[in-house]
């Protein structure tokens, strides 16, 4: 049976179709897969991908920080060390913070204060930090300013007073930052990192204090111990007999006095005699083994260990080995 021909014309290419063709937003034979209407042969046109360069400009861009906060934190001098206006941290864990800035304030000649900040956020360009620093803390208290983001310690920065810059230098300050930012990023959440952050920048302080001359290792104000007085010396323990010697004579006069003197001449005598006693005990041949006067490890024990017997009858020869 003859097959008859098909009455659709067969496509032709054009130069447009061979440049869409090369630009991947025509695919041949695809009108053939699918159910479009031949007056409209060619697909829509396929979207090239963004470049690389293209994904980062349309990012979103980083926040700033609102301008509903910006008196809270720059306005003036803190009131609490821990400055949190947005409430970042859990009411928990401000409280820990805050707590743990409270002792080292009352433990240190210098205040610790730290502003804190989300961790993409950005502080608005028209405020100066160091500005801010030296407007609110030059008078009063030394203190460390720190501005410190929330899980990203790395974009931390810190700040000191006046008087502190004076004695440490710049570099001592990026050591600082740079010993406590290591500390923190061994942490596993950003709270923790917070709180190890805030550990080591106070150690820190530690020697700025001496740096600045504002604490030495010899405190005036610690309280000198004075040298205790030589305690007297202990008289000599009395023996039983001399005691009972002495409450003879102060209870039966001037005879039992004597009589008492008498048996503390006799106890004395006793002592003196039982401290002077001198005990032989007998010297014989060991029995050489093996025609050797000695060997390693090898020898006899003589044991005098009953203080009923006398040595002589204690000769029992035990093996080296059986004594230890």
């Amino acid at each position: 049976m003859a097959v008859a021909a098909s009455s659709v014309p067969l496509p032709t290419w054009t130069p447009e179709d061979k440049e869409a063709v090369k630009k991947g937003q025509l695919v041949p034979g695809l009108s053939l897969l699918t159910e479009e209407s031949m007056a409209d042969p060619l697909p829509k046109a396929v979207a090239e991908p963004p470049k690389p360069e293209e994904i980062a400009q349309s990012a979103t861009p980083t926040p700033v920080v609102g301008d509903q906060y910006l008196d809270a934190y720059f306005g003036e001098r803190p009131q609490h060390f821990l400055v949190d206006p947005q409430g970042l941290l859990s009411t928990k864990d401000a409280r820990d913070r805050e707590n743990f800035l409270n002792y080292h304030s009352s433990d240190s000649a210098i205040d610790l204060f730290v502003y804190l900040f989300d961790a993409h956020q950005e502080i608005p360009s028209e405020v100066r930090e160091e500005e801010i620093v030296e407007r609110h803390f030059s008078s009063g208290k030394p203190a460390v300013v720190v501005y410190y983001y929330l899980g990203a310690p790395e974009r931390s920065n810190i700040y000191v007073s006046p008087l502190i810059s004076d004695s440490v230098s710049a570099a001592e300050q990026r050591r600082a930052l740079a010993s406590s930012v290591e500390e923190a990023m061994e942490k596993p959440d950003k709270v923790a990192q917070f709180e190890a952050f805030c550990v080591q920048v106070a150690i820190r302080i530690y020697w700025m204090e001496r740096a600045t001359g504002l604490v030495t290792d010899e405190d005036p104000a610690t309280p000198q111990l004075r040298p205790l007085a030589k305690a007297p010396k202990k008289e000599k323990e009395k023996s039983a007999l001399v005691v009972k010697a002495e409450a003879i004579a102060a209870e039966w006069g001037p005879m039992a006095g004597i009589m008492g003197g008498a048996l503390t001449i006799v106890g004395a005598g006793l002592s003196l005699a039982r401290r002077r006693t001198r005990y032989r005990f007998p010297v014989f041949e060991v029995p050489p083994r093996m025609g050797g006067a000695h060997a390693a490890g090898i020898g006899a024990v003589i044991s005098f260990g009953s203080t009923t017997q006398s040595p002589s009858s204690q000769r029992n020869e035990v093996p080296d080995y059986l004594g230890l």
